[in-house]
């Protein structure tokens, strides 16, 4: 037997202090039963990079930045994001410590199949990837119908905005837009991956100049700043909504930060084509979630103090049709110029930065969908697990982008339903991290073995916090956000989590549970 071979068998550890004639993350990929079919070429920057753009500060803090403002203001922004950020970590901690001993890119499904055991794999794996691709699914949607209302947003701003008579597209024409991006997204994906990972650092280079060039510019121009004591103390309870519980409005006020602070698992998706997986999947993690908290509330204490007039940044019958943002963005500049043109120019800068999130969800949504076709999971499993001659599964590249684009399809019946999507992707995404973690701390929790990155006796600690944090967050984001509750007003995130697990365990009872055996290797000993 040659020695490649005989590497084959070793445990990644051994080669890393050893014999580097086989990559430490391929080495621990084949123990782990499966074959190298996607192309290894992406270093600890590149894997980090595409994580960084995907958590995207410039995306979720502007897109539901009147969120945060209409349930709490200045305080749900400022306290909101330290909390948030706080349990965030312990769950990204948890998350990298598994990744590291389970370095594949099925990240949570295959590893709530480890860690469940072999009574439970089937089924823990089962519902631990529907959730996560599904979750992974409305994430892309959302981003990109986001980047869809921001354009429409430029383009009304641009022709004079609403009090100047400036074009405000229809639903169609913002269905359409959100169409075009995905397209582009399917595009941009279906090239090799030494494409993808120079786009996604140029993707994190422009999200952290674009933080900082906005965190400066935007309170330097405007004429009318807000003090330091509004900032930090100041709450808005005046949300027009009939909830009156200030500690209950701030927990509303989460979902902004939340929402921002989600799609981290893409470095666990990309651990297949990472040098060095094991070790580069969990830093990828850490420290794209560690560094969108620094560079997050940066952002957030920056343009916060060119809050004003929170009433009229969320009216209706603003220049933006109350895009609190980009009313804010606009007005600096009017006031100080004559003119919004900086502003628009600040928002074409967030709009690229919400362009390159998508392209990394669709990226990372693609990943983690030939995974679980390669394991039989999904309908159609031959097709979507296949590769390209350039090795990208790119057949699973345009599977994402056409269920995003049916999923955005719910806008046109109704917005309310549709920003539903919004806390679902959230709440999905999160049960899917948490799923892995809960078996980690019960059933695995004396058979855990760790990789070269691991917790070590507070890993059980950490992993018990950052299950209630998902416990809480799943429970806090279906909690109505009006009263009295109406069909207009009602929350859907609960029905529509109802209807996707009835789903999901329905589909397992009549049929997964005949056929399904979790994860396949594909290597033969």
């Amino acid at each position: 037997m040659d020695s490649a071979k005989e590497n084959m068998t070793l445990p990644s550890h051994v080669l890393a202090n050893g014999d580097t004639s086989l990559d430490s993350g391929h080495a621990r990929l084949v123990e782990l039963g499966y074959k190298q079919e996607l192309k290894r070429d992406l270093s600890v920057i590149a894997n980090f990079s595409l994580s960084f753009s995907i958590l995207s500060v410039l995306t979720g803090v502007t897109t539901l930045y009147n969120t945060g403002l209409n349930y709490g203001g200045t305080v749900s922004f400022v306290y909101g994001w330290l909390l948030a950020s706080a349990f965030t970590m312990l769950v990204a901690l948890s998350m990298a410590e598994i990744c590291s001993s389970y370095p594949t890119s099925g990240g949570l499904y295959y590893w709530s199949a480890k860690l469940a055991g072999p009574e439970w794999a089937p089924f823990a794996s089962w519902i631990t990837g529907w959730f996560n691709i599904v979750g992974q699914w409305a994430g892309t949607t959302s981003v990109d119908f986001s980047l869809a209302q921001l354009i429409q947003v430029i383009i009304l701003l641009s022709t004079g905005g609403k009090n100047g008579g400036g074009y405000m597209a229809s639903k169609y024409v913002v269905i359409a837009i959100h169409g075009g991006i995905l397209i582009l997204h399917g595009i941009i994906n279906s090239l090799p991956i030494s494409v993808i990972s120079f786009l996604g650092q140029l993707g994190a280079i422009w999200n952290a100049l674009g933080v900082f060039v906005l965190m400066i510019l935007i309170p330097s121009v405007a004429t009318e700043r807000a003090s330091a004591k509004f900032v930090f103390t100041h709450f808005n309870a005046a949300n027009g909504d009939g909830i009156h519980s200030r500690p209950y409005i701030f927990l509303l006020g989460l979902l902004m930060s939340q929402y921002t602070l989600a799609g981290y698992d893409a470095s666990a998706h990309m651990t297949e084509e990472t040098k060095g997986a094991d070790r580069n999947g969990a830093k990828g993690i850490i420290s794209s979630v560690g560094i969108s908290i620094i560079v997050g509330w940066g952002y957030i204490l920056g343009i916060t103090f060119a809050v004003t007039d929170i009433p009229y940044l969320l009216s209706e019958n603003n220049d933006a049709g109350g895009y609190a943002i980009a009313q804010m963005f606009y007005l600096a500049f009017q006031r100080r110029y004559g003119n919004g043109i900086g502003g628009i120019i600040c928002l074409a800068i967030v709009a690229v930065a919400i362009f390159f999130c998508g392209m990394g969800l669709v990226t990372s949504n693609s990943r983690m969908a030939y995974a679980f076709s390669r394991d039989g999971a999904m309908p159609l499993s031959s097709l979507w697990h296949k590769v390209n001659k350039q090795e990208v599964p790119v057949y699973a590249v345009w599977l994402s982008v056409f269920i995003s684009f049916c999923m955005a399809l719910t806008s046109l019946v109704s917005m309310v339903a549709f920003q539903a999507m919004v806390s679902i992707s959230v709440i999905v995404l999160y049960i899917a991290y948490g799923l892995p973690i809960f078996f980690r701390v019960t059933l695995a929790q004396k058979r855990f073995v760790p990789g070269p990155f691991n917790l070590g006796s507070y890993g059980v600690i950490v992993g018990w916090i950052a299950v209630l944090w998902v416990v809480t967050i799943s429970i806090l984001f279906s909690l109505p956000v009006s009263y009295p509750v109406t069909i207009e007003t009602l929350n859907y995130t609960p029905i529509a989590l109802g209807c996707l697990l009835i789903l999901v365990i329905s589909h397992w009872i009549m049929s997964g549970r005949h056929w399904f055996k979790g994860p396949i290797t594909n290597v033969k000993n």
